[in-house]
């Protein structure tokens, strides 16, 4: 049975969902090979891990940017060409960086590949939110955020095989470069893709009134803007903290070999993945906050089990599994929660700035952590930061409002928002 049948999806409905999907999707592929090549970028330039996670840091603060952008530009031109650009520029910036020559040079390309990056998902959880129907809308953006984890596999998997077959030194050029691949599907993007009717149908108050980044901090709106703002901060560094050196931790704290790490992270990734559907089911069954305080209150524990506790190799398999259920289906409820949060007119600029906000102030954990590891090691850096985020995220719910069944093609009462 396909997705589209699974999920009770209409013809109208199901390009905007493969759009998304397959973009996430790759652009988890493209981000994840960043991380499955850092040990050799570390060799190659050689790097300290600091200087690793700089690296990593930049490529997410430089998204945060991009989601910003995006957002606020989705609103003006609409989703679908803004959606398609920024696939544009994960990609070429990806496979950019597998022809640099130095540090600065990769420096710049990574930052590059996070404008694209950051607005993929601005866009694309904005564009899949107004095509379905509210009934449906949790369980479609949990799917939608599944492709990451499927991409994700895809960048192991890739690992894999060019590292069987290319020398050492070139493995992570080739990765990099087969990052081009996202761009084919702007072609299906432009073709297939239409705008929402709930993004038509302020076309015309959009044309009056104009459309302002600044309206979203409105004195009506500022609590959702501030708090959303403080619950992307927790669940995003939580996240990046852990799996931005996942692999570089399997191999130099754990000291597992490149099939014993790859099969390790399959268990995370299969993890992950069901974490993100089942989430998004979660999501329209008991609402948005519940469900984003019980993932992050087992999010927290498991970090703290995985990295505080002395535990042999088997049984940090066998935990891969919640960390990547918990840690990563979390992210299911910020499509369809901050969506819902926002009226039409600032709902593109409003979605990209929360999460990317809280994408930009994460971008500063994977540094830390390399900077923490160097002194205390790279569990110890990760048990500092994980638990903290995810009591952020519990203490920033209780100043937001449940969301769930609301219908966005109706939220026209922002006259009173944005008006």
């Amino acid at each position: 049975m396909s997705q589209g049948k699974l999920l009770g999806l209409t013809r109208e409905e199901r390009p905007a969902f493969w759009a998304t999907f397959t973009g996430w999707g790759l652009d988890g592929m493209d981000y994840m090979i960043y991380t499955l090549v850092l040990t050799m970028l570390l060799k190659a330039f050689h790097l300290t891990s600091g200087q690793g996670g700089i690296i990593g840091s930049t490529t997410l603060f430089v998204s945060a940017l991009g989601g910003i952008l995006a957002g606020t530009i989705s609103d003006r031109i609409g989703r679908v060409k803004t959606l398609a650009f920024a696939i544009i520029m994960y990609s070429v910036f990806t496979a950019l960086s597998g022809i640099a020559a130095s540090y600065p040079e990769l420096l710049v390309f990574r930052a590059l590949e996070g404008l694209g990056f950051g607005g993929e998902w601005a866009v694309g959880a904005v564009l899949i939110s107004e095509t379905v129907a509210s009934h449906k809308r949790g369980k479609v953006l949990g799917f939608v955020q599944g492709s990451w984890a499927l991409g994700w596999g895809v960048a192991v998997v890739l690992s894999m095989i060019i590292s069987s077959v290319a020398p050492a030194n070139l493995v992570w050029r080739l990765m990099f470069i087969v990052g081009i691949i996202p761009a084919v599907l702007v072609f299906f993007i432009m073709r297939r893709v239409k705008e929402p009717d709930a993004w038509k149908k302020v076309e015309s108050r959009r044309a009056r009134v104009g459309v302002s980044f600044w309206k979203i901090f409105k004195l009506s709106i500022l609590r959702r803007t501030v708090f959303a703002s403080l619950l992307a901060v927790g669940v995003q560094s939580g996240y990046y903290a852990i799996f931005t050196w996942l692999p570089t931790y399997l191999k130099t704290d754990r000291h597992l070999s490149i099939m014993s790490s790859s099969s390790y992270l399959f268990v995370v990734i299969i993890g992950s993945f069901l974490g993100y559907v089942l989430s998004g089911y979660v999501n329209d069954w008991i609402g948005r906050r519940a469900t984003f305080a019980i993932y992050a209150v087992f999010s927290g524990l498991i970090v703290i089990s995985y990295t505080h506790f002395q535990i042999s190799n088997s049984t940090m398999m066998i935990l891969g599994f919640p960390l990547g259920f918990f840690a990563s289906g979390i992210f299911s409820g910020f499509g369809p929660f901050l969506s819902e949060l926002f009226p039409t007119e600032i709902r593109g600029a409003g979605q990209g700035f929360v999460y990317n906000f809280g994408r930009g102030v994460a971008a500063f954990a994977p540094a830390a952590v390399g900077f923490l590891g160097s002194r205390y090691g790279l569990a110890g850096g990760i048990s500092i930061f994980g638990p903290a985020a995810y009591v952020l995220c519990l203490i920033s719910l209780l100043f937001l409002p449940e969301t769930r069944g609301t219908d966005l093609t109706v939220l026209v009462s922002e006259q009173d928002i944005v008006g």
